[in-house]
C-alpha cells in the first residue's frame, strides 16, 4: 500500500471521527477499492456536508485555495528545473504549462479577496529526486486540489447570490484544470489518465487538504517532515514558465 493511500485513509478516518467505528471502517474499506491511486470516494452526502458546512466558509475556502496554488506553482515550476532531461519533452511541457495555470489560479483568487496563509513552502527533497517522485506528487496533489475545489463549488452554490455564483463557476473551472493535470501526470506514469467518470474524493472539511499535504511532508511557513528546503513563492513566480499555448487565461 502506498504512502499516499495511507495518508488518505487516515484523513478519511479523522474526517469522520464523529461517526461510529463501524461506519468509519466501512468508509476506509470503500477507499481501499481504488488501489493504486488516491482513490475515488463518494462520501460527501448531504448529511456529511451539513455537518461540515460551518467550517467551509467562503473566505476559508478562498484562503486555502490560494495557499495550495502557491504550493502547486512552486512544485510545477521547480520540478522541470531540477529534473531537466529526466523528463521527456511532452511531460516537461505539460508540467511547465501547469505551473503557469496554477499561477493564474492564484492571481484570480487573490483578485477576489483570497489571502494565502503563507508564501513560504517547505518541500521534501524526494519530490524532486526523480521523475516518478515528481509525477506521483503531482497526481496525489492534484487529487487533493480537485476535492478542495469541489468543496468550494458546493459552498459557494449553497451560499447563493450573484457573487457566490461567480465564485462557484471559478472553482468549477479550476477543478477541471486540476483534473487535466492529474490525468496527464497519471499518463506519464504509465497509468490510465481518464480513469473516472466523476471527480470525487473522500473528505468534506476544507482544512483536510492542508492536513494531507502536511502528512506528506510539506510545510506551510514552517519545516515539514524529513529532508527538504523552503521555497519562496515571490522568487519562484518570477521564473514560472509562460508557454504561449496556454489559453483561456481569464475566467468568464
Amino acid at each position: 500500500m502506498s504512502e499516499a493511500l495511507n495518508v488518505a485513509y487516515k484523513a478519511i478516518d479523522e474526517d469522520h471521527s464523529s461517526e461510529s467505528a463501524l461506519t468509519r471502517r466501512k468508509l476506509v474499506g470503500g477507499a481501499a477499492a481504488s488501489l493504486g491511486t488516491m482513490g475515488v470516494l463518494a462520501l460527501a452526502n448531504d448529511d456529511a456536508w451539513a455537518a461540515q458546512a460551518a467550517r467551509n466558509t467562503p473566505q476559508n475556502i478562498l484562503n486555502l485555495a490560494a495557499t495550495v496554488e502557491v504550493l502547486a506553482t512552486i512544485v510545477n515550476t521547480v520540478g522541470p528545473e531540477k529534473l531537466g532531461n529526466q523528463l521527456d519533452p511532452v511531460t516537461r511541457e505539460n508540467i511547465r504549462s501547469a505551473s503557469r495555470e496554477e499561477l493564474i489560479h492564484y492571481n484570480v483568487l487573490t483578485s477576489v479577496g483570497a489571502k494565502a496563509v503563507t508564501e513560504k513552502i517547505w518541500i521534501p527533497d524526494n519530490v524532486f529526486a526523480s521523475k516518478r517522485g515528481l509525477l506521483t506528487t503531482l497526481e496525489a496533489g492534484d487529487q487533493i486540489f480537485i476535492n478542495a475545489y469541489l468543496i468550494g463549488t458546493t459552498a459557494f452554490a449553497t451560499a447563493g447570490g450573484r457573487r457566490n455564483a461567480k465564485f462557484a463557476r471559478f472553482t468549477g473551472e479550476f477543478m477541471g484544470a486540476e483534473a487535466v493535470h492529474r490525468a496527464l501526470a497519471r499518463q506519464s506514469l504509465g497509468k490510465l489518465g481518464n480513469d473516472r467518470a466523476f471527480m470525487k474524493f473522500g473528505f468534506t472539511k476544507i482544512e483536510t487538504a492542508v492536513t494531507l499535504l502536511q502528512r506528506a511532508g510539506f510545510g506551510f511557513g514552517k519545516r515539514g517532515k524529513g529532508k527538504g528546503q523552503f521555497y519562496s513563492f515571490d522568487q519562484v513566480r518570477k521564473r514560472t514558465p509562460n508557454p504561449r499555448a496556454v489559453n483561456t487565461r481569464k475566467p468568464r
